[in-house]
């Protein structure tokens, strides 16, 4: 497949302060890829750069061919954006908005109207193009926010943050629409610090402190650390265990997901070490097995490594 955005060491600084460090990858024509991380660790700071919204200190970006630092216009033409805030005017209605950026997109009157009727279908708004935006629940301004990035038929999107404050059905609802877009030949950038949201992408890219930690499928990315020494203890106790089991000096990380103590345990026998560590300090009852790494785990490991 063709490749559809390419990073050469990419660079941005704002002072002293490193935003994006060096950071290099390739995403082909349809597939949607992933960026993953905490908020500062650099996402949206790539996506405005490969949005010709920010120019690299150093390193080079093409996207749909294009240099984003010496032709930033001719890059806007081929995106579509979402930002994390709502792109969208409140005070308009959902035709309104619709033909406002059809407007801004330049389309036809034509190719506006079919546009029009398909972002309604897609966002599920039919029999409401009249309401006002503001008066949409969230889930629905997040479809048409998404259908008007789409409306001059961009050859890449990017969708920074968002799902961020939906609930998961809306979520799943959300990324029902992006699949489909994804299967029309668009290709999707979406961050996101929901690392469950990866399982939904063909690639994720994962970072921390603006460096790229982690990159893969995610069914690669679990293969690659399958072997790692991680233990998973169940326990009422869970706060109590995380502080036991933190302060070894043979456990070289520990986190509590899902309820449950993880630990990477860098010893022979760390079953047994740990059941003696916790009946020692008198834990109630417990269970420990050993566990597949999980994104998180991983995303955990790698971002503590670097």
């Amino acid at each position: 497949m063709a490749t559809a955005i390419r990073a050469v060491n990419l660079t941005k600084k704002f002072g002293n302060f490193i935003a994006v460090n060096s950071i290099s990858f390739e995403i082909e024509e349809g597939e949607i890829v992933g960026f993953i991380g905490a908020n500062g660790a650099g996402k949206t700071t790539t996506i405005k750069m490969l949005c010709g919204l920010g120019t690299p200190t150093s390193g080079e970006a093409f996207v749909a061919g294009f240099d984003v630092a010496k032709n930033p216009e001719k890059v806007r033409q081929n995106i579509g954006y979402m930002s994390q805030k709502f792109s969208l005017y409140g005070d308009l209605s959902v035709k309104e908005n619709i033909e406002f950026y059809g407007g801004v997109y330049g389309l036809s009157n034509n190719e506006l109207k079919e546009r029009l009727e398909w972002v309604i279908e897609v966002a599920d708004l039919k029999g409401k193009e009249d309401m006002l935006t503001s008066d949409l629940p969230l889930g629905w301004r997040q479809r048409l926010a998404l259908g008007s990035a789409v409306l001059h038929r961009p050859k890449i999107v990017f969708l920074d943050e968002p799902t961020s404050g939906v609930d998961p059905v809306i979520r799943d609802k959300f990324w029902e629409l992006i699949s489909k877009l994804s299967h029309e030949g668009t290709t999707i950038i979406v961050t996101t610090h929901h690392l469950e949201e990866a399982e939904f992408c063909e690639k994720v890219v994962m970072m921390h402190m603006g460096k790229i930690v982690v990159s893969g499928s995610p069914e690669g990315i679990r293969s690659q650390f399958s072997d790692l020494p991680l233990f998973e203890i169940e326990s009422a106790e869970s706060s109590r265990v995380f502080n036991l089991v933190e302060g070894e000096p043979w456990i070289s990380e520990a986190a509590i997901l899902g309820g449950n103590v993880h630990v990477f345990a860098e010893i022979d026998s760390a079953t047994e070490a740990i059941s003696e560590l916790l009946r020692k300090n008198k834990v109630g009852k417990f269970t420990i097995r050993k566990a597949t790494p999980t994104l998180e785990d991983i995303f955990v490991k790698a971002a503590r490594n670097e």
